[in-house]
């Protein structure tokens, strides 16, 4: 197992064994084009046969040289054959033969000269021909069998380390520098890793109560959570090697070949054991067998037959555990996830509030923060972001101080950063005053909606200016994660994303294709509370996966499990029903509060992005709690924008 990277060390290969191969290749390439060059033209001209026979009795033939039914010969003087005069001619016999041509040389006194004719010159020539390909086919072969070998039992040639595994291999000591300390927020994953960094370093101490250490450790989470970052943490605090590989290392297009990688990978662990081994997205080769168009035998498949096989071969001594990565883990095999193999499943969720200030804090150390910068307000703003959004906020932010030559990150560089991650960059878009007038009250809409409705999140933020797809924002920015929604949250939801489109009907009398955007999010929320949440008496409280299909087969017939048409009809009805009482709460409501509609579409066409203090000026709700329940947290992590 030779093709795993490892610093600082020379590839083991013999010295001189690529210039060997370079000089017999430029020999064969030689001897092949001196062969098949093709032979120097005869420079004697021919003579036409009547003509030599007419020479000869004129007596201008000097010579005459017989080699079977070719004519060689030469003249007493030169003598002109297509217009240049030669001494020397060639001809040849007609193939049925001339009886009268010796006698007519002898009577002429022209002297005759007989060679046998080479009879194996045309199968040399082939044998000559052919030579050079019989010795580059010979070669191929010789080289295919060299690389089969190498393939099956050494890794350290060239050959080798093409088709061996692509793992890289990290030191304790110089490259695995990663501390749990390092890594903020993951309490309960740090938690339950920290047993297996405890078997790693003392494995006396678990074996002698029979303790059954886990073989492998699935990390589970959405993108940008920490899993590799946890895992190189392992290998830090337990100061042991790290292999690093992922899914798609191991899948190649010939069949074998990823098995094969498997093999010495596992081989070159046990070896170095205590190892930690890494496997980040494993799904790429973990996927549940029998979904496939190649059955069990193609490559994919064969690859993870032998995972499952390495993984249940080891012995207690081995000390080798496997660590692996994925956010698909409803996709992986069953026989995976069994015990024996991956015996642990940690789960690493996005952080929470006090996770999401470390994690801010890691990210800002060492950079020049000034005096307004408040952390804490900046995780409440971002509930759902994982690390990897974080550190993304962060670097936008010190990027928003750098365009304006600042020389400390302020607070506007991260309310500046928070837009652009969330909304988008700011557009050069001129509107109409017409267009214009209709974002300021589908705006407008959505902020009164949410500003008076039962569990609703008053807006921190109103706007008109073009972001991204957005021709305008609403954003609602949550004091407290939520991690359960209630019905009436979701109502409330439903009723905001449709106030908008309500604003418009109420002041326009029509509708415009703003709402897009509203209508793809309340649809979703409404048809999930239907067919996944229970919350229709239609339905009852049963689950439907309206979007369960097979990768091949399509969709799921009824018998087989799957959602009747009759049932499909059923929670679209339902859904249509939701969505319609939504737009009656915000018709109501906004019929209700219309001067106040009618203020927030005047200050918005003035100002065009109106700031949460000036909101509660005008809508009066200084006195609304801004840490309501937010219905938006299930779906969307930040704040939310409309389409137009």
């Amino acid at each position: 197992m030779s093709d795993v990277a490892q610093p600082n060390q020379e590839p083991r290969v013999k010295r001189g064994s690529w210039q060997r191969w370079l000089v017999i290749g430029a020999i064969l390439a030689t001897l092949f084009f001196w062969l098949s060059r093709p032979a120097a033209p005869d420079s004697t001209p021919p003579l036409n046969y009547t003509r030599f026979y007419e020479l000869v009795e004129d007596g201008s033939v000097k010579s005459v040289l017989l080699r079977g039914d070719e004519i060689e010969g030469a003249f007493v003087k030169p003598i002109d054959i297509d217009g240049k005069p030669t001494e020397r001619f060639r001809t040849r016999v007609p193939q049925q033969g001339d009886d009268e041509l010796v006698p007519r040389l002898r009577k002429a006194k022209v002297p005759v000269q007989v060679e046998k004719a080479e009879s194996g010159s045309l199968m040399w020539t082939m044998a000559l021909g052919l030579l050079p390909w019989l010795m580059l086919i010979g070669l191929w072969f010789w080289m295919s069998n060299r690389a089969r070998q190498a393939m099956m039992t050494d890794a350290t040639g060239p050959i080798g380390r093409m088709m061996g595994n692509r793992a890289r291999r990290f030191d304790p000591e110089r490259d695995v520098r990663v501390r749990f300390s390092d890594v903020a927020g993951s309490t309960a994953a740090k938690r339950d890793l920290r047993e297996v960094v405890d078997f790693l370093r003392e494995p006396g101490r678990f074996e002698s109560l029979g303790v059954k250490v886990p073989r492998g450790v699935l990390l589970i989470g959405p993108p940008g959570t920490g899993k590799t970052l946890l895992a190189r943490a392992v290998a830090g605090e337990a100061g042991v090697t790290f292999f690093s590989a992922t899914g798609s290392d191991f899948i190649e297009l010939f069949v074998g070949v990823g098995a094969s990688r498997v093999r010495q990978l596992f081989t070159e662990c046990k070896q170095q054991a205590p190892v930690i081994l890494f496997i980040d997205e494993i799904d790429a080769v973990g996927r549940a067998r029998g979904t496939g168009l190649g059955g069990g035998h193609d490559e994919r498949e064969q690859t993870l037959n032998q995972l499952l096989h390495e993984m249940d071969g080891f012995e207690p001594h081995d000390r080798v555990v496997v660590l692996a990565a994925t956010n698909r883990p409803d996709v992986l095999d069953a026989a995976l996830l069994r015990p024996g193999r991956f015996d642990r499943q940690v789960m690493i969720d996005k952080p929470a509030f006090e996770a999401r200030v470390d994690i801010l804090r890691v990210h800002t150390e060492g950079k020049p923060l000034a005096e307004d910068v408040d952390l804490e307000s900046v995780a409440r703003a971002t509930p759902g972001f994982s690390g990897a959004d974080l550190a993304n906020i962060v670097n936008e932010a010190a990027i928003a101080a750098a365009r304006r030559s600042g020389d400390r990150i302020q607070g506007m560089d991260f309310d500046s950063a928070l837009d652009k991650v969330m909304l988008g960059d700011q557009r050069d878009l001129r509107l109409g005053d017409e267009e214009r007038h209709r974002v300021a009250v589908h705006e407008a809409g959505h902020a009164v909606v949410a500003s008076y409705t039962d569990y609703g999140n008053v807006p921190r933020r109103v706007s008109i200016i073009a972001r991204g797809a957005s021709l305008g924002s609403t954003q609602q920015r949550p004091e407290a994660d939520r991690f359960v929604v209630a019905r009436p949250e979701l109502e409330a939801k439903l009723a905001i994303l449709l106030g908008g489109q309500a604003a418009e009907r109420l002041i326009f009398g029509d509708m415009s294709t703003g709402a897009e955007d509203d209508l793809r999010k309340a649809t979703q929320i409404a048809q999930r509370m239907v067919s996944s949440y229970g919350m229709s008496e239609k339905i009852g409280p049963v689950y439907h996966d309206l979007h369960e299909e097979h990768p091949f087969l399509g969709r799921r017939m009824a018998s087989d499990g799957g959602v009747s048409d009759a049932t499909t009809r059923v929670v679209e009805s339902e859904t249509r029903r939701l969505l319609l009482e939504a737009r009656e709460r915000a018709d109501a409501l906004l019929e209700a509060h219309r001067d106040k509609l009618d203020a927030l579409v005047s200050a918005l066409l003035a100002e065009e992005t109106l700031e949460q203090d000036a909101l509660d000026d005008l809508l009066g709700t200084h006195d609304v709690p801004h840490e309501r329940p937010r219905a938006a947290q299930l779906f969307h992590a930040s704040s939310h924008s409309h389409r137009h």
